[in-house]
C-alpha cells in the first residue's frame, strides 16, 4: 500500500474475532506465546494417574494444568517405555550379592562360630544321655 509520501506503508490487518486480548488490551507476539515451563516428573505422573482415573471432562484437568493432549501422550509414552524398560531389568532367581562391611561380616562369623560351640556341646550331652538311658 502506498501511503500519502507515496513510499510504501505499514500494512495492517485486521484482528482475528476472538483476538489474543490480554485484560482487554492487545498482545504482543511474545506474549501470545506459550511460555516453556519445567514440570517435574513426579508431578507429569501425577497428571497422568489423574487422568487415567478421571471419568469426567479431561480437558478441565488439562485446562488447569496448562497442557495439551500431545504433551499428555507424550506422558504416557515416556512412562510405557521407562516402565518396559524396568521390567526387563527385574530378572526372576537369586539377587546378586550385596556389600557387606568388614565389622558387620566379624560380628556375623563370631556369631556363627559361638553357636556352633554351643551346638556341638549339646550334641556331646546328648551321646552321654543317651548312653546311660539305654544302658551302654
Amino acid at each position: 500500500m502506498r501511503g500519502a509520501e507515496g513510499g510504501l506503508g505499514r500494512l495492517e490487518l485486521p484482528s482475528p474475532p476472538g483476538g489474543r486480548e490480554k485484560n482487554g488490551e492487545r498482545m504482543t507476539t511474545q506474549e501470545a506465546v506459550r511460555v516453556r515451563r519445567h514440570i517435574p516428573a513426579e508431578k507429569k505422573y501425577a497428571i497422568l494417574e489423574e487422568l487415567r482415573q478421571c471419568t469426567g471432562n479431561k480437558s478441565e484437568i488439562l485446562r488447569r494444568e496448562g497442557l495439551y493432549t500431545a504433551d499428555v501422550q507424550r506422558y504416557e509414552a515416556i512412562a510405557r517405555k521407562g516402565a518396559i524398560h524396568a521390567l526387563e531389568l527385574s530378572r526372576p532367581g537369586r539377587r546378586g550379592s550385596q556389600e557387606v562391611s568388614v565389622a558387620e561380616h566379624e560380628l556375623v562369623k563370631n556369631d556363627l562360630a559361638r553357636k556352633d560351640k554351643a551346638l556341638s556341646e549339646m550334641a556331646v550331652e546328648f551321646t552321654i544321655l543317651k548312653k546311660k538311658v539305654n544302658g551302654e
